[in-house]
């Protein structure tokens, strides 16, 4: 990947993740939901296991995921720590908003 690649990535993950954050966070009345959900997202991104597996096979399920976390490339590791960043300020964003007075839903 070259460099302008990954910055208009990155760019990219930070703006997408920020506004699903924000939407969220301001129709569910919460602050953080989108900065927990984060980490779910990223396991169907990055793994190759059906859900179900999870369930049927645990310990297989994992022990491929901890395997395909550990392919992860830099680049890719650095797209999707810009996508948390993302749902990170929408919630300060959110909480800056309330505590200002802006009711939202």
């Amino acid at each position: 990947m070259s460099l302008p690649q990954l910055l208009i990535s990155m760019i990219l993950f930070l703006i997408l993740f920020f506004g699903i954050g924000f939407l969220l966070n301001m129709v569910l009345r919460s602050t953080w939901i989108m900065a927990v959900l984060y980490p779910i997202i990223v396991i169907l991104i990055v793994d190759n296991v059906e859900m179900l597996e999870y369930i049927t096979a645990p310990v297989v399920s994992l022990t491929q995921l901890g395997a395909d976390l550990l392919a992860l490339k830099f680049v890719d590791i650095l797209v999707l720590l810009s996508g948390f960043v993302g749902a990170i300020i929408s919630g300060i964003v959110i909480r800056m908003l309330r505590v200002r007075g802006y009711q939202m839903f």
